[in-house]
């Protein structure tokens, strides 16, 4: 494909016929190493890093090389304008991947950059020209993946911009050629649609326009330590979110329960301009640099085996004084018959695949009272683990089932469980997300949601959320000040986002627990071990808070004012 064919090839100056062979060798080389990142394990934090390095420095060569020598490669290669899109397409996902190997949310801003550049140059406007459908597909997998890199950047107008396009494209790619693959892109559209509607309050600015709000840690997001509070120094250093949840809505691998506690332990993205300091520039006075997120694994639907090796990478990667997050949000699966015995694997657990009920090439029969399911993970399963600090968080109908574990270790162990069953009036919410993980990823939203509310404007969101701060800073202090508190919770608070999802969870519960139609005890969430009601959850002092959130907000006849009889 390289070179004019016919007696011309001997015309071309050695210079351009160099720079076409060079091209060509680096396009080539970047291909094979593009490839070769799918053969990478997907766990352990350091085998990849060389890899990807290589990768990255060969496709720099290459973005490079084509601008430098744009009009050669023209003439010569014939380089059409859908092939720089596919370069800039690859370094977009590569800087995605950098972004779900670490964790760091600036390279989702590179990502955006790249995505965004193939938009606005329209790399791909000519391909619909070509008789190919193999190049409208690689149209179509670009726009999905840009789709989830501004979903997680919570840039949804640019999201709905870009469903528009891809809604259009489809339709083309279709009406064009008769192809077998039109439902799957159907359903493409469908999910991430649904994935956009999936918040049930809207904040309105004053000409009605959405504001997009982040969940993701600010500045000012945890409650500041106190003089006298005397906590742990662990720090969050890594954590698995699983997901598994039948009807809930998801887009890519991502269900929206995943996605909302994904951001609850991330930090809000800088510049990677801004916070690229050369090593030893920086002058003594100035702040010390910012903590980096604790790394994470999304694992959608994970078999018991894989997710028990991503499980034995995080415990063996661990540092010294750090934590591991384990998120479950997953169907539940309750025990089947009486046992005799009370053990770990007696309560039932959470499963977290439900596609495989074949052992051996064999498919099992349910009826087999004493087979137990395969990809559910009982309390039981993780005692091996809390060897090391372990902060557990189970999102489920049998989320009691972890009510049952047993500190072997004495290291630092805390469950929060969510509720267990929601108040009839609510249940039909539970395909846009569990209202339990909304409350540790956006307490206001679940707040209004509970009372009834469905929008909101800013001024009074503001309002409300400066009063949910002052909120979360007296549970802090209920928290460090309790004679009774298990010192696990303690050991924890020394670190931010736990000591955010924490006094979040306080919070969820104490509204809870005062809410009118939340009356029977499977509506709560509990914890192992036990929180000391009176000093947290049911603390006269935070449900006067509570109440007085409830009248910012107007509501206040949705919850009991009797629990306050001690006032």
């Amino acid at each position: 494909e390289i070179m004019s064919s016919g007696g011309a090839e001997d015309d071309i100056p050695q210079a351009e016929r160099k720079t076409v062979t060079d091209f060509c060798y680096l396009l080539d080389k970047s291909k094979q190493l593009f490839n070769g990142l799918r053969d990478l394990p997907q766990y352990g934090q350091k085998q990849w890093q060389s890899y990807f390095g290589r990768t990255f420095d060969v496709y720099t060569k290459l973005w490079k090389f084509q601008q430098q020598h744009r009009q050669i490669l023209d003439n010569r290669y014939g380089l059409k304008r859908w092939q720089i899109g596919e370069i800039a397409s690859k370094i977009g996902q590569l800087y995605y991947h950098y972004y779900l190997r670490t964790s760091e949310t600036s390279y989702l801003n590179e990502a955006f950059s790249f995505y965004s550049a193939i938009r606005q140059r329209s790399y791909y406007s000519q391909v619909n020209k070509e008789d190919r459908p193999e190049l409208v597909v690689k149209k179509l997998r670009y726009y999905a993946r840009f789709i989830v890199v501004c979903l997680l950047l919570n840039k949804m107008d640019v999201v709905k911009d870009l469903v528009k396009e891809l809604s259009d494209e489809i339709e083309d790619y279709t009406h064009r050629f008769n192809t077998e693959d039109q439902v799957e892109w159907n359903l493409v559209l469908q999910e991430v649609a649904a994935f956009i509607e999936a918040d049930p309050v809207m904040v309105l600015n004053d000409d009605n326009t959405i504001v997009i709000t982040s969940n993701r840690l600010s500045e000012t997001g945890a409650p500041l330590l106190e003089q006298g509070m005397i906590v742990g120094q662990l720090a969050l250093a890594d954590a698995l979110i699983i997901g598994n949840c039948n009807n809930q809505v998801k887009f890519s691998e991502l269900t929206i329960d995943m996605f909302r506690m994904l951001q609850a332990l991330e930090r809000e993205p800088m510049n990677l301009a801004s916070q690229m300091n050369k090593p030893g520039m920086q002058e003594s006075t100035e702040k010390p640099a910012r903590r980096e997120n604790p790394h994470k694994y999304l694992l959608y639907k994970p078999t018991f085996s894989q997710l028990y090796t991503f499980l034995a990478a995080s415990f063996k990667e661990l540092p010294a004084n750090s934590v591991l997050l384990i998120y479950l949000s997953a169907t539940g699966v309750f025990p089947s018959g009486r046992s005799d015995s009370e053990g770990p694997y007696d309560f039932g657990g959470v499963l977290t695949n439900s596609n495989r009920d074949i052992i051996n090439g064999d498919a099992i029969h349910k009826r087999n009272q004493s087979y137990k399911e395969m990809h559910c993970l009982h309390p039981g399963d993780l005692y091996p683990f809390t060897r090391k600090p372990l902060f557990i968080i189970v999102d489920s109908s049998n989320s009691v089932a972890y009510k049952n574990f047993t500190n072997l270790f004495g290291q630092p162990l805390v469950c929060l469980l969510s509720p267990t069953a929601y108040p009839k009036a609510l249940q039909d919410q539970s395909q846009r997300g569990s209202l339990f993980t909304l409350f540790l990823n956006n307490p206001l939203m679940a707040f209004l949601f509970v009372s009834g509310l469905s929008s909101m404007r800013r001024g009074l969101w503001d309002k409300c959320q400066d009063y949910l701060r002052k909120i979360n800073r007296d549970i802090a202090q209920l928290l460090t000040h309790s004679r009774s508190i298990d010192q696990s919770f303690l050991q924890f608070f020394g670190d931010e986002f736990l000591r955010l999802l924490l006094t979040r969870f306080i919070f969820c519960s104490a509204t809870m627990r005062m809410h009118k139609i939340f009356r029977e005890t499977r509506n709560y969430p509990e914890s192992y071990p036990q929180l000391p009601r009176d000093e947290t959850v049911e603390n006269p002092h935070l449900q006067k808070h509570i109440l007085e959130l409830a009248s910012i907000l107007d509501v206040r006849n949705v919850f009991l004012e009797n629990t306050l009889d001690d006032y």
